[in-house]
């Protein structure tokens, strides 16, 4: 299954729905150094909050080290959790800070460019050949907060509401972002020839 492609085919991909399953309970549990609660927060979130960073950093070696950093911060920081209804909210805020941090970091040392794809290979373990076509031109092509939406809803699996929930945006906004940016991403490949309806079937 091509689940980028499936997303410009509007089907929708057979993921798990991690954002619904969060039980807030986990927070305290994690505070207490409760391992399991750990371990079951990574299991329900590790892909949307890879997603998430990936959708701001664009490069997918720093996204999984921003992934592996938020899930310390927020083992250290569970304690401080405080019941809002919008766990996911919280876990993307820390997230974001840590990419935005990454990115300044980065640019101040002169790394690299964080407009320039990285190569296949760096793909390779994310998605196949397609995938790898259709995510590559959402990172390079689509704005922020486009980016976010498409890779929250083909790389996790999240339901609309909840990224509109999750990004404290209104379900209207972030689905005509959503479409929007599958417009462009389909104009772009057309044009680009990388990419054929027929591919996925």
């Amino acid at each position: 299954m091509l689940f980028f492609c499936a997303a410009l085919r509007q089907e929708v991909p057979p993921r798990s729905r991690p954002g619904a399953r969060i039980g807030e309970e986990l927070f305290p549990r994690i505070g207490r150094g409760d391992a399991a609660a750990f371990e079951e927060l990574y299991r329900l979130t590790e892909k949307t909050i890879y997603a998430y960073a990936l959708s701001i950093l664009k490069h997918p070696s720093d996204a999984q080290d921003v992934m592996m950093e938020t899930y310390l911060k927020i083992r250290e920081s569970a304690h401080l959790y405080r019941p809002m209804g919008k766990p996911l909210a919280w876990m993307l805020t820390i997230a974001r800070n840590l990419a935005l941090m990454k990115l300044r970091a980065a640019s101040h040392a002169s790394e690299r460019s964080y407009d320039d794809l990285s190569d296949e290979s760096e793909f390779s373990g994310v998605m196949d050949r397609e995938d790898g076509i259709v995510l590559r031109a959402a990172l390079k092509l689509l704005e922020e907060s486009e980016r976010q939406i498409v890779l929250l809803h083909a790389v996790s699996g999240l339901k609309h509401q909840e990224i509109a929930q999750s990004l404290s945006m209104n379900l209207s906004t972030e689905l005509s972002k959503y479409h929007r940016s599958l417009k462009k991403l389909k104009k772009h490949l057309a044009e680009q020839g990388g990419y054929h309806e027929k591919a996925g079937n």
